[in-house]
């Protein structure tokens, strides 16, 4: 049997050079649409910033590497949202359960751990990163019982999570800011010895683009073990490209952030390190909360594209009523889908308080908007059944992207949210518009 390539003679209307490469690349439109965006808003603040104050800062290594560490708490939460608003449910109390769970963490790095193993100790990161985590899950997976077993809404049961866990936090230390957090604990935050250094990074960077190309000819033999049209191979080697250069310019741009001068001067003296005149150039390289995006972003994918669990989530998003008939157990799912939620949402809580160096009742605060807005502007539909985890975190820095240049050329608090609120309202806009026109 003979194989065949997608091309885009086949009949139907006649595509321009830009449609001809979409169709053959098999790229997603909104994806591109929102990578368009991402690059608009970049460089719009950049040429601002010419302008008005003569210096253009936003499109610099240090601010993107800024942008990257502010991203990674709203994209973590953010990806597992997207699971939520799939199941056409959603989740306002993550921003709080956040607070609530790195107030619990600190207490426990901060106040416990250190009469029992004593101050420094190894385990302590560790056993506070594990509380975390079985904490939010706990959470998590208790709303989600309210909802499936209980029949509560989940506006309603998340809303009432969101004053429940932000009071909590409050009572539990009593309205104090935890700090110092274990100085190992502190890592997970980034900063200059919270990152993997330039070696690190082009390690990171070149099995980054094996992978890429592993996908690639893999997806290809797939394609055609089970005899589906193949891509033309000029458009396997435009991915393979396009793939493998945007990971080196991202090893390029973190590897171009030195370290301070102050820390520099420090990491010097401690380890006898001569300084020469004209100084020393360290590289930050990829921060650690952005590798733990990163992996979280893979792992999601990978659950959502390629699990019996990934599709009883599109299934349930699709058509609840038919999901059940087939045979899905709708109600146990809807636990797991929150118990991950809440999951995701304690492992953002340690980057959060591990960059901040301390834990605080307002930490989190507004977080669930962020998530929420996120999600969407990554093409995840409220209506359900939609929703992709590159996108949510693609929105993740489209909104990061805003408050940061906001903040850049400055607006204030009001005008930021007032922005936020604004784009929110365009992203459900646009997505009606799209999925009325795809009908």
């Amino acid at each position: 049997m003979t194989q065949t390539t997608t091309s885009s003679s086949a009949s139907g209307p006649k595509l321009g050079p830009l449609g001809r490469f979409l169709k053959a690349t098999e790229i997603d439109t909104r994806l591109l649409g929102m990578v368009g965006a991402l690059v608009a808003i970049w460089v719009g603040f950049h040429l601002y910033g010419l302008l008005v104050n003569g210096t253009g800062v936003f499109l610099t290594p240090r601010n993107l590497w800024n942008l990257s560490v502010q991203t990674a708490s709203i994209g973590i939460m953010a990806c597992g949202m997207v699971l939520v608003i799939i199941t056409r449910h959603i989740d306002l109390s993550v921003g709080s359960l956040l607070g609530f769970t790195a107030m619990i963490m600190g207490i426990t790095q901060v106040w416990v751990l250190p009469q029992w193993f004593g101050l420094g100790h190894p385990l302590i990161w560790v056993v506070t990163s594990i509380v975390g985590l079985i904490l939010g899950t706990i959470v998590g997976g208790f709303h989600g019982w309210l909802v499936a077993y209980r029949g509560i809404p989940a506006f309603i049961v998340t809303l009432g999570g969101l004053l429940v866990w932000r009071g909590a936090a409050f009572l539990v230390a009593r309205g104090e800011t935890i700090s110092p957090v274990d100085s190992t604990f502190a890592l997970i935050g980034g900063g200059p010895y919270g990152s993997i250094g330039a070696t690190g990074s082009w390690i990171v960077g070149l099995l980054a683009c094996a992978g890429i190309l592993w996908m690639i000819v893999h997806g290809r033999k797939q394609r055609r073990k089970f005899e589906f049209p193949l891509r033309p191979l000029w458009a396997e080697y435009t991915l393979a490209i396009l793939g493998c250069g945007l990971v080196i310019g991202a090893v390029l741009v973190v590897n171009a952030y030195p370290w301070p001068r102050g820390i520099v001067a420090q990491y010097a003296e401690a380890n006898g390190i001569e300084v020469p005149p004209e100084g020393l150039f360290i590289s930050h390289g990829f921060a650690i909360p952005v590798l733990i995006l990163a992996v979280v972003g893979i792992v999601m994918t990978f659950v959502m594209t390629r699990t019996r669990f990934g599709r009883y989530v599109m299934a349930i998003g699709g058509n609840p009523d038919a999901a059940e008939l087939a045979g899905i157990d709708t109600r146990w799912m809807t636990v797991k889908i929150f118990a991950l939620m809440g999951f995701l949402t304690g492992l953002s809580a340690i980057v959060a308080s591990a960059r901040l160096n301390s834990a605080t009742n307002s930490l989190g605060a507004l977080d669930e908007l962020y998530v929420i807005a996120a999600a969407v502007i990554g093409g995840t539909s409220l209506a359900g059944g939609v929703g992709t985890i590159y996108g949510a975190i693609i929105g993740a820095f489209v909104m990061q992207s805003l408050k940061t240049g906001m903040v850049l050329i400055g607006f204030d608090a009001a005008m930021q949210d007032i922005v936020v609120g604004l784009v929110l309202v365009l992203a459900v806009y646009v997505d009606k518009l799209y999925r009325s026109r795809t009908k």
